[in-house]
């Protein structure tokens, strides 16, 4: 059954440090696995990713047949339903504008002494995309990761999604089509972030791979990091839910279940000062499971991981939202403004009764791709800036230099770097010794 912790028991903060510390990602031992992966790939170029993609998903390729052509985009383009292609172009138009409106603005300015200074923005070149395959259809993933891309300025994205048995999704392809990107390759796994990062003959080599992915995935992009960028090391999806009794409890009980269905290893939170409706809401998910099709995924999460927190007020919730860090915070509460202005840590904050996490997944326009395992302590969800990099820009002048060149110089004799003194000197005349 989910944990159930009350914050006026003496034991609580005992209780809530060993719930903050449960382990919920996988323990699989991938490492090696994936290093031998990445190896193959590296000296053998495609005839590694072949073989490894023929072994793993069932799927017989060539050079010639690893990358989706125009006309085979154009045919799961016609096998998606018009009504749900609507409202990919929805949530396409909302992830742009929303994104357009993250892009940083150069910066150019004298300072006091003369010296020019500022930064300039410019975006990666190439960015490699991976999205789960197979029947599952995660389209949502596939806008959220290549609009910020195009938006910032990426001229080549790059994606791979696996096809086990030749099975992949048309509402996938259409996606990438819709959010502008250039390649796709049948490919997955570890054998596919090792192509992006490193080249085949058939797969140029991107500069950063962002997407999400199993256990084995999330090891190649940490072992490919340095050579490549990447978004995150994303673990197992996660709620928080902080609820008044004048809620609804089918409502509140549906918001947690819709990150439970996710994952076994996924999380949801709920804290409240009313223990009749932490109850309410405990019976509704019940019933809920009886009728979902994700029921034994989402049973298992709820009864293994989630949790029903009693604070005795509701504004003791922010202290602990903050510490929990959730990826998602939905703050179902009469004012959600006057308690978020207490939250600091947390991937994205759903304000009031009417927003339900959800919406954010699919169309609301911010990123879902978010910090989870309680790093939004310490890290923000995927945005324009992860694919933009920013240059400093300095121009001192003849006459601005002499104002700033002596303190370097006296700076760069303390750390014993007497080259960097001289490349100072010589251009102020302060060279004693001469030529």
């Amino acid at each position: 059954m989910p944990y159930e912790l009350d914050k006026t028991a003496s034991s609580f903060e005992q209780d809530f440090k060993e719930f903050l510390e449960a382990r919920r990602d996988s323990e699989q031992a991938v490492d090696e696995i994936v290093a031998a992966i990445i190896d193959r790939v590296r000296r053998e170029g495609d005839a590694a990713l072949l073989e490894l993609t023929e072994k793993l998903d069932r799927v017989p390729l060539s050079a010639d047949t690893l990358r989706f052509s125009k006309r085979e985009i154009d045919e799961a383009e016609r096998l998606c339903e018009r009504q749900t292609l609507e409202a990919l172009e929805l949530a396409t138009e909302r992830i742009s504008d929303y994104h357009r409106r993250q892009k940083p603005e150069d910066l150019s300015y004298d300072d006091a002494t003369g010296v020019r200074l500022g930064h300039r923005w410019n975006a990666i070149d190439a960015v490699g995309l991976y999205v789960p395959g197979g029947t599952a259809s995660y389209p949502s993933s596939v806008l959220m990761n290549a609009i910020p891309a195009k938006v910032a300025g990426v001229s080549r994205v790059a994606m791979a999604v696996p096809t086990p048995d030749g099975q992949v999704a048309p509402l996938v392809l259409a996606a990438a089509r819709m959010a502008g990107v250039d390649e796709i390759y049948r490919m997955g796994g570890a054998q596919a972030v090792a192509a992006l990062a490193y080249g085949t003959e058939s797969v140029a080599p991107v500069d950063k791979i962002t997407g999400p992915g199993n256990a084995y995935v999330a090891s190649a992009k940490r072992q490919v990091f340095g050579h490549v960028g990447i978004d995150m090391i994303a673990g197992p999806s996660e709620i928080l839910v902080v609820a008044d009794a004048e809620n609804d409890p089918s409502w509140i009980a549906a918001d947690l279940l819709s990150q439970a269905e996710h994952d076994t290893s996924a999380q949801s939170i709920l804290i409240s000062d009313d223990a009749d409706f932490l109850e309410k809401v405990k019976r509704q998910i019940e019933v809920y499971l009886q009728r979902l099709p994700r029921s034994e995924i989402a049973g298992e999460s709820w009864h293994t991981h989630g949790a029903l927190i009693r604070v005795g007020q509701l504004d003791e919730a922010a202290e602990l939202v903050n510490r929990v860090a959730p990826e998602h915070l939905e703050l179902a509460v009469a004012e959600p403004e006057q308690l978020a202005a207490h939250i600091r840590h947390a991937g994205a904050i759903f304000l009031g009764r009417h927003t339900p996490e959800a919406l954010g997944d699919y169309l609301a326009g911010p990123n879902h791709v978010l910090p989870t395992g309680r790093s939004a302590r310490f890290s923000s969800g995927l945005s324009v800036l992860d694919f933009l990099k920013r240059s400093s820009v300095i121009q001192a002048t003849e006459t601005s230099l002499p104002a700033v060149g002596p303190p370097a110089m006296t700076l760069a004799r303390a750390e014993g770097l007497d080259a960097h003194a001289l490349s100072l000197a010589v251009r102020l005349g302060l060279d004693k010794q001469g030529d």
